[in-house]
């Protein structure tokens, strides 16, 4: 999938924020006397706009002189990056082999089912990114689900609803959204 691919799909979901040079500009100023500070910019300009916006890797090159084929090695390399806008809130489902001899599978199904989405995917009111990995580290745990850094165990199929209904959205719960 090319870059152009992902701006395509943010265009979609409306996600895409404007790249503000001085934003950039502060954030590369702060990390100036840092040697080895390329994931330390990257992380921060993540923080700012939910993902690296390829204007903004763009300027992280110029100010460092690292070419744009180094930076995109890095924000590809970690699985903590996005070159694309994600959700407010970012689900992640194992699966792995331990968890999905478990039934990832199905659970992972159920997820697509409830947010109307696919793995990889972003809802269109921009509210949840659906994710799978190949193992989140738990393995005599699964199937795992994390939701905004907090782990879920033994995930169920009838679980999904319940983990989904934990995550806020804009102030009310998800059972307001999915169906």
């Amino acid at each position: 999938m090319t870059y152009d691919t992902y701006i395509a799909d943010s265009e979609k979901t409306g996600t895409q924020r404007v790249v503000d040079p001085e934003t950039i500009r502060k954030i590369l100023d702060k990390h100036s006397r840092e040697q080895g500070a390329l994931i330390a910019i990257l992380e921060d300009i993540q923080a700012e706009y939910g993902y690296l916006p390829e204007e903004a890797l763009r300027m992280v090159g110029k100010r460092t002189g690292r070419s744009l084929v180094d930076i995109y090695g890095i924000a590809t390399f970690y699985h903590a990056f996005s070159l694309k806008p994600r959700g407010r809130h970012l689900i992640c489902a194992c699966s792995g082999t331990a968890c999905h001899v478990r039934g990832a599978p199905k659970v992972i199904e159920e997820f697509e089912r409830q947010l109307g989405i696919k793995a990889g995917q972003t809802t269109p009111d921009g509210e949840f990114t659906f994710q799978t990995v190949n193992c989140l580290g738990a393995c005599a745990l699964g199937p795992i689900v994390v939701v905004d850094g907090h782990y879920f165990s033994n995930v169920k199929t009838a679980k999904v609803k319940k983990i989904l209904m934990s995550a806020p959205v804009e102030g009310n719960r998800i059972e307001n959204v999915v169906a």
